[in-house]
């Protein structure tokens, strides 16, 4: 998958030296990248590579023991992820930042209908006008291929694609510029998959978002990511644009995470 860069001068998320180990080999040690809007940076590697724990401290979930995250926000001001305040990084991640969760149901709230789900973040931006929630909430139904006559069922109710499908809609509905994905297509069939994939390309090229995929399967990194790090027991072992990375790769880790799929 290609990317035109934009003409934008700065990266969205600037990641700098990052390091977090709470056990000998366990975490991740100096990771550095930049994101730039539209493009989607993947981060493979097996179990216990680190990826998962490098994409916790990226989001503001985990406080890194060192390096910064640098976060350039919609109106354009740099903002040290752990320099400000806890109540300035909540407001981002309602607002600018979207999680998509491997489990759907853990970014959803089973007790509340997909319209409620969506509607909650418009909330959370200061929208109180039911009519332009409601609004709101079929639209993005509907950009998400979900049946806009569903908009009053509880997720509970829902398919395992449609539930991922919602949560999406549920973190895109305040036009966010920053998303991170944790094996967003982990535990769906193929065709599933597939829908959704497709999906996740239109939205990253329509809204111009800057994507953190974390994935342990080589083919979701190939048709949504437009560059690769590969982690190997914590480190960074190889990088680049997903083809070269995949097509011709030069660590002897990932040549082997490669012929392991073929």
């Amino acid at each position: 998958m290609t990317h035109d860069r934009t003409t934008e001068d700065a990266p969205v998320l600037a990641v700098d030296h990052l390091t977090h180990l709470y056990a000998p080999g366990k975490g991740f040690e100096d990771v550095s990248f930049n994101l730039w809007p539209g493009e989607v940076l993947g981060i493979v590697g097996e179990s216990g590579s680190g990826k998962t724990t490098l994409l916790n401290a990226i989001s503001a979930r985990l406080e890194p023991q060192q390096g910064s995250v640098t976060y350039r926000s919609r109106t354009g001001e740099a903002l040290s992820i752990y320099s400000i305040a806890e109540r300035q990084r909540r407001l981002l991640m309602r607002t600018e930042w979207g999680i998509v969760w491997q489990q759907p149901l853990a970014g959803l709230r089973a007790a509340v209908s997909a319209g409620g789900n969506i509607g909650e973040r418009l909330m959370a931006v200061g929208d109180r006008h039911y009519g332009h929630i409601r609004k709101q909430a079929l639209k993005w139904m509907s950009n998400v291929e979900l049946p806009e006559n569903r908009v009053d069922d509880l997720p509970t109710t829902f398919s395992g694609g449609m539930q991922q499908r919602l949560q999406i809609a549920r973190n895109l509905v305040t036009g966010p510029r920053l998303i991170f994905m944790d094996e967003p297509t982990g535990g769906l069939d193929v065709s599933v998959q597939a829908r959704l994939l497709d999906l996740l390309r239109t939205l990253v090229v329509e809204m111009q978002l800057a994507v953190v995929i974390v994935t342990h399967d080589l083919g979701v990194a190939r048709l949504l990511s437009h560059r690769l790090l590969v982690m190997q027991r914590g480190r960074v072992v190889e990088q680049g644009l997903t083809d070269r990375v995949l097509d011709d790769p030069h660590h002897p880790y990932t040549q082997l995470l490669v012929s392991s799929v073929l």
